[in-house]
């Protein structure tokens, strides 16, 4: 209608649970069983955002359209090339894990997404992406990201012992699970070591990167650090169990949060669902690979994790088992329960 104001409207953006990934090299079937492992458990419909170097792309929409149409029909999926807005391509590329460095530039390539999850390929989800989704809802007016401790402790932890460069708090941060609030990192001003102003997100990156490029041992993570250590306030620091990685295991139990409720997202870096130093993570991966999409949770999923843990006691990791199954166990009796429930309504006229 003449003089109606036109709303362009946002895809899906509102509606949906926005989970982005970078994969390349061999992290195709890694980052299938991460995609597969959010989808299994989430209510909520999602939207992924994976970042692929050219030969992954025909791969993964293959793979994605295999999977049965009660789970393909609660998601969308976009798959983008690698590329870099600032600096030096090749530099990004090769900087830590080949194209991790992406996910610094997520803000400024998804321009039109408000919020956003980010997780490592190496990630598994054991609750639905739904509640760590609503910890967007506890941001403070100036917080703009999440991401939880690079550890608990820290005269064991690597930043607090080896680091040459600022970076977080008392042990750093990891930014293999990073909540992001993209509309907020698009209009802030960031205080940096640069310049005596504020500095934004694209502009601060590639100048940050020459500056401590001789000092970085874990690329854009590092990175991170060095960002947040200069902002501080703009930081929503979420508990380990939301990023719960084999150190806080390996060594003794050092995870209060999971003891208590549980592993909410697991994170197996160190190449432990591939080698059998950490038989625990391992186990995890393997069954949700092979869980078969229309079998019982229960039946397919949780008595074969409760066997393969068995074998893994001899390990500090496995002499916790309940607490990677805590959340597990949760999520599949809500499932099961709000089908129970549907299934009753269905059935009986009251």
């Amino acid at each position: 209608k003449p003089g109606e104001q036109k709303h362009p409207k946002e895809p899906s953006s509102l509606q949906c649970m926005h989970l982005a990934v970078v994969a390349c090299g061999d992290r195709l079937e890694e980052t299938l069983i991460m995609l597969k492992s959010a989808v299994l458990f989430s209510s909520g419909r999602l939207c992924f955002h994976i970042f692929a170097e050219d030969s992954l792309k025909p791969e993964f929409e293959t793979k994605l359209k295999e999977w049965p149409s009660s789970y393909t029909k609660k998601f969308e999926s976009n798959i983008y090339p690698i590329t870099f807005s600032v600096g030096n391509a090749q530099e990004w590329k090769k900087l830590f894990k080949p194209c991790a460095a992406q996910r610094l530039f997520l803000p400024v390539i998804l321009k039109d997404v408000d919020s956003l999850l980010y997780v490592d390929t190496d990630v598994l989800f054991l609750r639905p992406i739904d509640d760590i989704w609503h910890l967007l809802r506890e941001f403070n007016s100036s917080q703009l990201a999440a991401m939880a401790p690079e550890h608990e402790i820290p005269k064991i932890g690597w930043y607090s012992r080896f680091a040459r460069h600022p970076y977080y708090g008392s042990t750093g941060l990891n930014s293999g699970v990073m909540l992001m609030n993209l509309t907020r990192i698009r209009s802030t001003q960031f205080k940096n070591s640069l310049i005596p102003g504020g500095l934004t997100w694209e502009e601060m990156l590639y100048p940050l990167y020459q500056k401590y490029k001789n000092y970085i041992t874990w690329g854009d993570q590092d990175l991170l650090n060095i960002i947040f250590y200069f902002n501080p306030e703009c930081l929503y620091v979420f508990p380990c169990q939301w990023n719960y990685r084999p150190d806080h295991c390996m060594y003794g139990s050092n995870c209060r949060g999971a003891e208590e409720e549980g592993v909410s997202i697991l994170h197996g870096n160190r190449g432990v669902y591939h080698d059998d130093k950490q038989p625990t993570f391992k186990a995890l991966y393997e069954v949700i690979r092979d869980f078969p999409f229309e079998d019982n949770l229960f039946q397919s999923l949780y008595y074969p994790l409760q066997s393969r843990f068995l074998d893994t006691v001899h390990t500090l990791c496995g002499r916790i088992p309940q607490v990677f199954l805590k959340q597990i166990e949760k999520t599949m009796k809500k499932v099961y329960e709000n089908r129970v429930i549907v299934y009753l309504g269905a059935n009986h006229k009251y």
